[in-house]
């Protein structure tokens, strides 16, 4: 018998890679997902690529009663790793409570099903902006949580706290909360990738539209930042590279080989990147000229960031090993395959 894990938001970005790797790596994945902001055709993707198709249920975590039923029908799952939730910085910041109601409810939902239902296992994607604006670089494990600079980051934030509090009366139940810092690429097959809905919020995506002449130009948040070049750095890190990590995580809880009931990683590369070294490094392993403009900072984004990798690496057991160039250059075949550009 396979253990059977459930991928919350698993035709999501993160999700849908994370399954690819699980079904690789001998699980059976069960996905929830309320396909509001990814399509039901992602299935299509993980099946052409591991040859399997997951068991599927389409609903909102945020209702109670769906999240009951659905774990009465499935009693075998072993762990959760939990995607599903809103995560573009900009939006929380115009709709905090539509971000609130929806990232925190489902968790809830999750963990009162978990405790009831005997599943004994969470990975929680969590993120590096509860770190906000930190005061050493590279981030460690140890770092101050700080206030959010954003709702999103505070429903991290948020989520954790409700996590921690949970696992400390629950001593039976364990959590992983894994902290990414920018995921970013698609799979070598190029058979899933990111897929926003609407204008992108993520700066990778916004490139390789650009470059596909969806977007007419490519806006770059501030050149005044305290960097080398002026403009935002952050942790950029292939989103296989990441989903792997999850597998890690799911083996390490699993194997009881965790330290306490609550542990938490930093996911990065360890190495910083400006969005206009993105921008030329792109240009570079793709031989594309991109259209791009220098406007005013963003609210909510932060300065600069980048994770210190060494507990990742050490602990857990993992580390990232694909380079931002590659991981460019298989963002814009992704991009190339769905817009059908040769």
């Amino acid at each position: 018998m396979k253990d059977q894990i459930l991928v919350t938001g698993g035709t999501g970005y993160i999700g849908s890679h994370t399954s690819v790797e699980l079904i690789e790596k001998g699980y059976e994945v069960v996905i929830i997902d309320n396909l509001s902001n990814s399509s039901i055709e992602v299935l299509d993707g993980i099946e052409k690529i591991t040859g399997v198709r997951p068991a599927f249920e389409q609903f909102d975590l945020c209702e109670a009663d769906k999240v009951k039923s659905f774990f009465q029908k499935y009693t075998s799952l072993k762990a959760i790793i939990h995607f599903a939730a809103f995560k573009a910085v900009g939006e929380s910041v115009d709709q905090p409570l539509m971000y609130y109601q929806n990232n925190l409810i489902s968790l809830m939902n999750l963990l009162r099903n978990m405790d009831e239902f005997g599943v004994k296992h969470l990975v929680f994607s969590s993120s590096c902006t509860v770190y906000g604006q930190p005061d050493e670089l590279p981030v460690t494990e140890n770092a101050p949580v700080k206030p959010a600079e954003s709702p999103y980051g505070n429903t991290k934030q948020i989520s954790e706290e409700i996590i921690r509090d949970n696992m400390q009366v629950k001593p039976e139940l364990n959590t992983i909360a894994l902290r990414y810092f920018n995921p970013i690429g698609a799979h070598s097959t190029s058979h899933i990738g990111e897929l926003p809905r609407g204008v992108p919020n993520n700066l990778v995506p916004f490139v390789t539209q650009t470059a596909a002449g969806i977007r007419k130009e490519l806006m770059v948040f501030g050149d005044d930042y305290n960097t080398p070049d002026g403009s935002a750095v952050r942790d950029y890190i292939n989103v296989v590279d990441l989903a792997q990590a999850h597998v890690v995580a799911i083996n390490r809880l699993l194997q009881k080989k965790n330290n306490s009931n609550f542990e938490f990683f930093n996911l990065g590369t360890g190495t910083g990147s400006s969005v206009l070294e993105v921008v030329k490094a792109f240009e570079k392993v793709t031989d594309q000229k991109l259209n791009y403009k220098i406007v005013d900072r963003r609210s909510g984004d932060i300065e600069k960031v980048w994770a210190d990798t060494r507990v990742a690496n050490e602990v857990l057991g993992w580390k990232a090993k694909r380079s931002l160039e590659d991981t460019l250059e298989s963002a814009w075949n992704w991009e190339k395959k769905i817009r059908g550009i040769k």
